[in-house]
């Protein structure tokens, strides 16, 4: 699927590859919460990648004041499309392995796209699709909410089979997008939320292409194709302060009405082969505050 026209209407629009880029100006005093956001990992043995990943958990764990917990946005392992079941079987011990013997705080997870089996030819396996990685992460279903220190946080699930079958795109679906909707219904609207997704809900990355001529080319797998629903839905409850995400492996924010949208760089870079563009390895760091405010940085580990 391909979205061909680019974006229009974006509102105080904010773009930086690897800058701290806070919401206003640095909030003084201790946050009700502080989290790592690390995405798109792509761990595997090789590239010196679980060296690498290692120093990132050490890094982050090592901030002043202490990270509370970590946030990961998907990709966890290198790549499980049309992967025999050996691979996939030792990327995740190896997964499990580092955070286990590595990373003392709790984690919480959602899919990408790199975390789901799309083995075409294998489609009546039992791991085929995402229950392969949902049982490894001990997730009855791939979306879920929790609170955490007056703030309600909500992990979706953005990646779906296209309308052939055969790869993915970036949206919520009905049955989610209900779910979403009386989520946020049933929210106190005096309890400040943020949102975490693998494919970004809205971003500016989209335009940053070499050589265009006469217009972008939009591909529905690099950002949602109900992005105009879940901002309406946003629109409706002011609660909703901020969005984060990763998979382009770049790093911008976006603000629209009053929802920051925030698209962090990936742990491995350019799939632990240098900088993507020119956004180095990283992850974010979010101080979520009482009154709903926030502070967030992009950490070079």
């Amino acid at each position: 699927m391909e979205r061909r026209s680019a974006l229009k209407n974006i509102g105080g629009l904010l773009l930086a590859p690897s800058l701290a880029l806070g919401n206003n100006t640095i909030k003084p005093g201790k946050p009700a919460l502080r989290i790592a956001h690390i995405t798109d990992v792509h761990l595997k043995d090789k590239f010196d990648a679980p060296a690498r990943f290692t120093r990132c958990l050490h890094h982050l764990q090592q901030q002043t004041p202490k990270v509370d917990m970590v946030l990961n946005g998907g990709d966890i392992v290198f790549d499980m499309n049309k992967e025999n079941i050996g691979t996939i079987n030792d990327q995740w011990k190896l997964m499990h392995h580092l955070m286990k013997n590595e990373c003392s705080l709790p984690v919480h997870y959602c899919l990408g796209n790199h975390d789901i089996w799309w083995y075409e030819d294998d489609k009546g396996q039992a791991i085929y699709g995402k229950k392969y990685s949902m049982d490894q992460l001990q997730l009855a279903k791939p979306y879920y909410s929790m609170v955490k220190n007056g703030w309600k946080i909500i992990i979706l699930d953005s990646v779906h089979l296209d309308i052939d079958n055969t790869w993915y795109i970036g949206k919520l679906g009905d049955e989610q997008m209900n779910w979403l909707s009386d989520e946020l219904k049933a929210t106190d609207k005096n309890m400040p939320v943020m949102v975490m997704t693998h494919i970004p809900i809205l971003t500016a990355l989209l335009m940053i292409e070499d050589d265009i001529v006469n217009k972008w080319t939009m591909l529905g797998g690099d950002m949602h194709t109900d992005t105009a629903k879940i901002i309406n839905l946003f629109y409706q409850h002011p609660n909703v302060k901020l969005c984060v995400s990763g998979h382009l492996h770049m790093r911008d924010k976006v603000i629209y009405n009053n929802v920051t949208y925030l698209c962090n760089g990936a742990v491995s870079g350019a799939w632990w082969e240098g900088n993507r563009r020119e956004t180095a390895p990283g992850y974010g760091l979010i101080d979520l505050y009482p009154d709903g405010t926030f502070n967030e940085s992009y950490v070079n580990y």
